[in-house]
Order: structure tokens, then sequence, then C-alpha cells
């Protein structure tokens, strides 16, 4: 059985971007935590954005901000840290024309390669460096000096330096203090798409399901979110399933949540979550979630709208999350 390989601080040199820029696409929150973070490591950093308040926040930071095809005229390194979804159009309009060899695209996510979403010269190195960290997060990882787990690849190679330079990127990130696994671009799509699609939608509406029937059956609604999650015992759950794994972590808890919670896992209609399961894994590989989604960017997000009049809505959950915090305020 191989094992299994994570890059670390001692396989990076930083030397490999010495007199290459940084081109930060992107300042929203992981693009201003990447751009401060490689500043900080003695990287040279520029910032393409368009006029908006991220671009306004980045010029108050210090930095030096243009447009996107200002940017990127240069040849450097070029960091992709808008969404994916608006990648397509920024890259084929505000990029592609300006690459130049010895130029760099690396992106924070493999979906827009993943799928085809962009037309790649062949005389430029194309890399990912992809955290596994909310942005802010990602930050205050660097500041206190943990670090945070990312996968990289190299897709393409016209340099002959494309793994230097994308670890030497990592390396000013912060990644390489906690470690970066090789993934190609395709698995990393595939894996985060996956996980989103399937764990958690089967989460969240069991929280649901399980507020509404506590509450139904006379249990506090603030007692229910604080005991699914309020609390932070579920959190420190997941957080047992990093540091000792996720069948040594069963020990933590007492007989009776051990004897319950396996019975009641012996009941779960596993054939129909499987069914599901299959179904998105299958449409995520044949791209059919990929055209849609792009569809659904097209078409300014209706769905999105939907997501967002729900929200705005609130719930009974909503509302016992602010009573919640409301008594412990005060």
């Amino acid at each position: 059985m191989s094992g299994v390989t994570f890059y670390r601080e001692q396989d990076a040199d930083p030397a490999a971007l010495r007199g290459t820029c940084v081109a930060v696409v992107g300042y929203g929150n992981l693009g201003r935590s990447m751009a401060l973070n490689l500043r900080d490591s003695g990287v040279e950093v520029v910032v393409g954005n368009i006029d908006d308040d991220y671009r306004r926040r980045a010029v108050d930071d210090g930095f030096e901000v243009l447009d996107i095809a200002d940017a990127v005229t240069a040849p450097c390194l070029i960091y992709l840290l808008i969404p994916d979804e608006a990648v397509p159009a920024c890259f084929a309009a505000d990029i592609r024309p300006h690459l130049r060899p010895g130029a760099a695209v690396v992106v924070a996510s493999g979906y827009v390669l993943a799928y085809g979403l962009i037309e790649i010269p062949d005389f430029i190195d194309v890399m990912m460096l992809a955290p596994r960290m909310l942005g802010e997060e990602v930050r205050r990882s660097y500041l206190d000096g943990s670090g945070f787990f990312g996968y990289v690849s190299v897709e393409q190679d016209a340099s002959g330096e494309a793994t230097r330079r994308v670890l030497a990127l990592a390396h000013g990130a912060g990644c390489l203090r906690k470690g970066a696994m090789p993934l190609s671009a395709r698995n990393e799509a595939l894996l985060d798409l996956l996980i989103e699609q399937t764990v958690g939608p089967y989460l969240g509406t069991a929280i649901q399901m399980a507020f509404m029937l506590g509450v139904g059956a006379g249990l506090p609604a603030e007692a229910m979110v604080l005991e699914m999650y309020m609390s932070g015992e579920m959190a420190r759950t997941f957080q047992a399933f990093a540091e000792v794994g996720f069948m040594e972590s069963v020990g933590w808890h007492g007989a009776v949540a051990q004897y319950g919670g396996f019975i009641r896992t012996l009941e779960v209609d596993r054939e129909a979550m499987h069914r599901m399961f299959t179904a998105v894994l299958e449409d995520l590989r044949s791209g059919g979630f990929a055209r849609r989604f792009q569809e659904e960017h097209a078409a300014g997000h209706p769905t999105l709208e939907a997501i967002n009049a729900v929200k705005a809505a609130g719930s009974l959950m909503t509302e016992a999350e602010r009573r919640v915090r409301a008594a412990l305020a005060s």
C-alpha cells in the first residue's frame, strides 16, 4: 500500500518566486487573505479587481490595485480567486489575450479546469493551489502560525519550473506549515462537489427534520438548536474525527450514545442514500451539473435569489438561535 504524500515547508524553495509578481485576481475573503499572506511572506503582489467595494478595500490595505487586464499584462503568476462561475468570462476577456511565455495561471479550485471552461494556451504553466479552509481562516491560521491544509497540482508545465513555483506559492501563503496534498484539478473538483452535494444535503435535512420533530414533541426550540450545533459539541465531534479518527472517536461518547447511535445507524435506508449519492456522482462526472450551473450563472442566478428569499423569510430555527444569543449576551 502506497503512502500518502504531503508537501511541507522543507519541500519548497521560496526563491522560485524571486523576481516574480503574483497577480491576485479577486479580493474577496479568500483573495484578501492570500494577498496579505503572500505580501507578509515577502512576495511581490498586485491585485486585479473590478471597481467595487473589494477593490477599495485592497487600496485601503496598501496594495497596488489595477483593472484585471492591466494586472496580468506583465509576465507574472496569476492566481485566480474569483468565483468559479465567473472565471470563464473573465479569463476569456481580461486574461487570455495578455498571456505571454513565462506566465503562469494558478486556480484555487479545480472546477474550471475539470470541466474545460477555459482555453489554456500551451506556452504557460497551469497549477492549482486549493485551500481546504474558509477565506478568513486562511489569514487567521497564517497569523497564528498554524497554517492550513490544501491541495496542489501541476496541470501543465511549460517552463519546467511549475512544481517549484506552485510549492513556493503554497509556502508563501502558509499552506505548507500544515501540509499540501497532491491532487489533480479534476479530482479536487469532483471531491469538493461530491461532499457538498451528498453529505451536505443529508446533514442539513437531518438537522431541520430533527428540529421540527423535537419542537413538535414539546422540546424547547432553544434547547434543540443548542443541542444540535450552537453549543459547539457537534463541531467538537467533527474535530475528534480529525484528531483521532472517525471510528476511534466513537469511544469519546458514553455507552448510551454509542448504543443508540449504532442501532439507529443500522435502521438508516442505506439503499436510498446509495442511490442518491451514486446519481450525484454520475451527474458530476458527466459534466451535467457544471453545464446547469453555468446556465444558472448566465441567467442571473435565479435559484440563488430563491435561496436568499427563503433565508430572508426567517424560520423557527433562526428565531430560536436569536433568542439563545440574546440570552447569553444579557
